[in-house]
């Protein structure tokens, strides 16, 4: 004996919409969390990889290092042009990403006043500069606000680096306050620059990374891990992405790293 049972078809179609509609949900957030984010980044820095996804040829990456080999630096989006050769339309697609350094801003609006206040016979005094890297806590004690602990502060910060490389490392130094460090670096500046070997961040152990006087052990190994996971970091500025990263020393941290 066969027994029949009625199919009630509005109710499968309700079911089925139902599982329709969480899939297209799903969807919805998938394709949502596909958005490639921008970060905020330094122009200085930018590598190979970086200047392809950019959008920018090779010839304009280039004309970039060439002109960071001379250790000289762009501090304007108008700069970044001048030296990359970029066209209007890239220029203004990215540099709304760019963010320069708050010394560069400064240095940028001094230079502006010093144009226009400076009368073209005028002579002008040239600084001689002391060498911050051979520095002593004597010569550093002798600067408005730097007392013995900061001079040795100071010299402890510097030999844990094996030396300064730019000059606005020294606002790193703990308690060490700005308007001191801008009277330091009237009289002082990176002159002798040490030789140092970057730290591939794709081969480096988080022993190895947590060297860097910037990066704490356990984000050292967050790098690694998510070094792990994703396969490999082709962007220093994908390490925003990290917790607890320094966002704001990236710049410093860039000198120190390679992919």
């Amino acid at each position: 004996m066969y027994r029949s049972y009625a199919v009630n078809d509005a109710d499968a179609l309700i079911f089925e919409n139902t599982i329709q509609t969480q899939i297209d949900s799903l969807k919805v957030i998938a394709s949502q969390n596909d958005v490639k984010h921008e970060y905020p980044f330094n122009p200085n820095f930018i590598t190979d990889f970086k200047g392809y996804t950019l959008g920018m040829s090779v010839e304009e990456i280039d004309r970039l290092h060439k002109y960071r080999e001379g250790n000289k630096y762009v501090n304007s989006a108008k700069e970044f042009q001048e030296v990359t050769k970029v066209s209007d339309s890239l220029l203004n697609k990215i540099a709304r990403n760019f963010k320069f350094p708050e010394w560069a801003k400064k240095s940028k609006v001094k230079a502006s006043y010093q144009t226009n206040s400076t009368k073209p016979n005028e002579h002008v005094n040239k600084i001689i500069y002391k060498d911050l890297n051979k520095a002593t806590a004597q010569q550093l004690r002798k600067i408005n606000g730097i007392g013995e602990k900061l001079s040795a502060r100071i010299i402890k910060f510097r030999d844990r680096l094996g030396g300064f490389l730019i000059d606005e490392q020294l606002f790193d130094v703990y308690g060490l306050e700005k308007e001191v460090v801008n009277r330091t670096l009237k009289e002082f500046k990176v002159i002798s620059k040490p030789q140092i070997v970057k730290i591939n961040v794709n081969n480096a152990t988080a022993s190895e990374l947590s060297k860097l006087i910037y990066l704490q052990k356990h984000v050292s190994e967050s790098i690694v891990n998510y070094r792990n996971l994703n396969g490999s970091i082709n962007s220093l500025n994908e390490l925003s992405k990290i917790e607890d990263f320094p966002i704001e020393r990236i710049d410093r941290i860039a000198l120190y790293l390679s992919l």
